[in-house]
């Protein structure tokens, strides 16, 4: 595909322009460019000095109709929301290259626009399959760089208008979240909040090396920081790791293991009772090193389930 889009795009290739430009050795681009002939498309080669390889008669194959739309959609799939193979993606990033100039920065545009979350909140889900009624206008403002104003209640109720400068679109769990610069910083909007929206004609203004995964990965960061306060470090028995993988779900940093076999592991939670509550029945595996606090309550805790639920004492101990 892209060798085809560079001769539809220049009159005349060599296969050093096409190795270098899909950064591939000169030796597959002969072949590639050989074995598009042997399937039929009408391309030939020109021997000797200035030779090189050309469409017959100036032909055009059916990718002459690719819209710019269409090009958006494709490169969709290229971006680090896309679920193909890091061999199609790296394709794909090389195949816009031969796009179009007029083409080229709505595609690249496209291919950082989404990013999916596969991490959890506090509850497991996955993309909505009916996304927002307002998606696809919030993504095409996304990939044409202009601002949006519209109609958006926040978690309060209260409903107010604004206009943003949309930078990505994020799919996390069962919601979609608009990533977008505004006059008091960057924010990022529930889309099923919006009420009402229109594209305007002014560019957005897009900070500078802005880069939508790691935006979001800071921006989870500290909504879990701010939702669970502690962190608990500690060290796991390798056969009960999966038992802590169960427990706590994505909410698990795993380490390195020590000498001993035993595996490091960091995790959060909101309050240090309620982590100590959770993770009494794995005492068995796992060693916590801190806060004091958790160990503490566990300590609290082994010792009301002791004089709860352990053996009577024998009267003879009492003399």
């Amino acid at each position: 595909m892209a060798i085809l889009l560079m001769l539809q795009r220049r009159d005349q290739v060599t296969a050093a322009e096409v190795a270098e430009e899909l950064e591939v050795s000169e030796r597959t681009a002969r072949r590639d460019l050989d074995a598009l002939g042997m399937a039929g498309i009408p391309i030939y080669s020109v021997q000797g000095r200035g030779g090189g390889w050309r469409l017959l008669g100036g032909a055009r194959t059916d990718l002459s109709g690719l819209t710019v739309g269409e090009a958006r959609a494709l490169f969709l799939v290229a971006g680090p929301a896309a679920a193909a193979t890091p061999e199609v993606k790296a394709a794909l990033r090389k195949l816009v290259r031969a796009l179009p100039e007029t083409f080229r920065a709505q595609a690249e545009a496209a291919a950082a626009s989404l990013v999916v979350d596969s991490r959890r909140w506090n509850s497991p889900g996955t993309a909505d399959a009916h996304p927002p009624h307002f998606l696809d206008v919030l993504q095409d403002a996304v990939i044409r760089g202009v601002q949006v104003r519209f109609g958006y209640i926040d978690a309060a109720g209260n409903e107010t208008e604004r206009i943003v400068h949309p930078l990505g679109i994020v799919a996390k769990g069962p919601s979609w979240y608009l990533v977008a610069h505004t006059d008091t910083g960057q924010r990022t909007f529930r889309i099923d909040r919006v009420t009402a929206i229109a594209a305007t004609d002014h560019p957005v203004a897009r900070p500078d090396g802005f880069d939508l995964a790691k935006s979001w990965r800071q921006f989870t960061d500290d909504a879990d920081r701010l939702h669970t306060p502690v962190e608990v470090r500690a060290t796991c028995a390798p056969e009960g790791l999966e038992y802590l993988r169960t427990a706590l779900g994505d909410n698990l940093d795993i380490g390195a293991a020590g000498t001993d076999g035993r595996i490091a592991v960091v995790f959060r939670g909101p309050s240090e009772y309620g982590l100590a509550g959770h993770l009494a029945g794995l005492v068995e595996w796992l060693e916590i090193s801190s806060p004091q606090g958790v160990i503490d309550h566990l300590a609290t805790i082994g010792a009301a389930l002791t004089d709860r639920y352990g053996p009577p004492e024998h009267p003879a101990a009492r003399h």
